[in-house]
């Protein structure tokens, strides 16, 4: 097999996980739209997601994980395009700090991504093409209340935690604000209430990185069996920095060359940072939609909650009585712990419940994603506490969890 059939063999991969995925999925019809924040219904629409462990008789137990920008549902299980095992095994299974064998985890594929949730590589029901820009921008909010309308159909009526990092932690705090009495606990890592205006710079640079890409054609290279691979892995390269920290990067690369021992004095990957960038960005494009990119990174952008509230966080979180862990990184600069600290103070003057620990980490923003002990002893520790006065079973120890941290 050549190297191109097996580009193929990928790309229609990734093109049936858009529409069929690896995983439950749940399809509403024309009769239940999902009326999105830019004015407009999306109907007929789908939402993929997995499940992990066993709801019990109460159905008190259920716990929402809510992934990052370039995540899936696919949290612990493997991924049907990689290979790979789920972006966050080490915190969810049987023992881990969200313990499978005490709690129903769930997770779904965001709205507007690829990996079977309604996004712009879906088929357009009225053309029988992939959306492409036709699919209505759409936003943090849109996305909770599409997971809102997943709950519903499990038939939870209130969960015990909804857990995130990142993009996922902004999902965390709509759903505070949107649904307040359907929360118990909250855990919030690694996030803000609103995206700072570096950070929407960031992603406009790798935004326009795929749209300079003549394999873009306006966004429909799915019609023209194309794809932006090159503006893609660009554009990952560069948000791939971002989730890294200075120090991160010296201790693990410095200024090593990659396989030689002196300069090339052209344009060749010579340091062994760059050599890493262009993997992660090549390995990037086998598994995600460049649209869907777009998408995301957009409505991460448009997320600003006190907006919603006269610009008063707090208002957000007024009369709440769910149970809040909030945690940053100390050398985590997309989302620094100065962000974190503003979601606390609005906690506060709300009168809230609310925990906060910084994590001393050398690895950026990324570290929530990693081995870090402190981390998920702190999240196993807050669910303990959260499970005891929900009247459920807590989080068990595996007899081999700590040689798996």
């Amino acid at each position: 097999m050549t190297s191109h059939d097996g580009d193929d063999l990928t790309a229609a991969a990734r093109l049936r996980e858009a529409d069929e995925p690896s995983s439950p999925v749940i399809r509403f019809g024309k009769d239940r739209p999902l009326r999105l924040d830019a004015g407009v219904d999306l109907a007929p629409w789908q939402i993929a997601y997995q499940t992990y462990g066993t709801l019990n008789a109460d159905k008190s137990n259920a716990i929402l994980v809510c992934h990052a920008l370039t995540g899936d549902q696919h949290v612990a299980s493997k991924n049907p395009l990689t290979g790979k095992s789920g972006w966050w095994s080490m915190m969810v299974g049987p023992g881990r700090p969200l313990d499978t064998d005490r709690f129903l985890v769930i997770c779904a594929n965001v709205l507007g991504g690829c990996m079977g949730t309604t996004g712009p590589a879906s088929t357009n029901p009225e053309t029988g093409k992939p959306y492409a820009l036709d699919m209505p921008l759409v936003t943090i909010r849109d996305m909770v209340r599409s997971q809102a309308m997943l709950v519903d159909e499990l038939d939870i009526d209130t969960l015990f935690a909804v857990v995130g990092g990142s993009m996922g932690g902004m999902q965390v705090l709509q759903w505070v604000a949107s649904y307040p009495d359907r929360l118990f606990s909250t855990a919030v890592l690694c996030a803000g209430a609103r995206h700072s205006s570096q950070n929407i710079a960031f992603h406009e640079v790798g935004r326009q990185a795929v749209m300079a890409d003549p394999n873009w054609c306006n966004g429909k290279y799915l019609e023209f069996d194309v794809r932006p691979s090159k503006g893609l892995a660009v554009a990952r390269m560069a948000a791939h920095v971002t989730y890294m920290s200075d120090e991160s990067l010296h201790r693990k690369f410095g200024r090593s060359l990659q396989n030689r021992d002196h300069v090339t004095f052209g344009f060749d990957a010579d340091f062994q940072i760059e050599s890493y960038l262009r993997h992660q960005g090549m390995t990037f494009v086998d598994r995600f939609d460049a649209n869907s990119y777009l998408y995301v990174t957009r409505a991460m952008d448009y997320f600003d909650l006190a907006a919603e509230y006269g610009g008063v966080l707090a208002h957000a979180f007024q009369g709440s009585k769910t149970r809040f862990c909030i945690a940053s990184v100390n050398s985590d600069w997309l989302f620094p712990t100065s962000e974190s600290r503003v979601v606390v103070h609005a906690l506060n003057a709300a009168g809230a419940n609310v925990s906060f620990v910084e994590i001393d980490s050398p690895r950026g923003h990324d570290a929530f994603l990693l081995n870090e002990p402190e981390l998920f002893t702190m999240i196993r520790g807050f669910l303990t506490g959260a499970a005891g006065v929900r009247g459920i079973l807590p989080p068990a120890l595996a007899d081999d969890w700590e040689a798996h941290v």
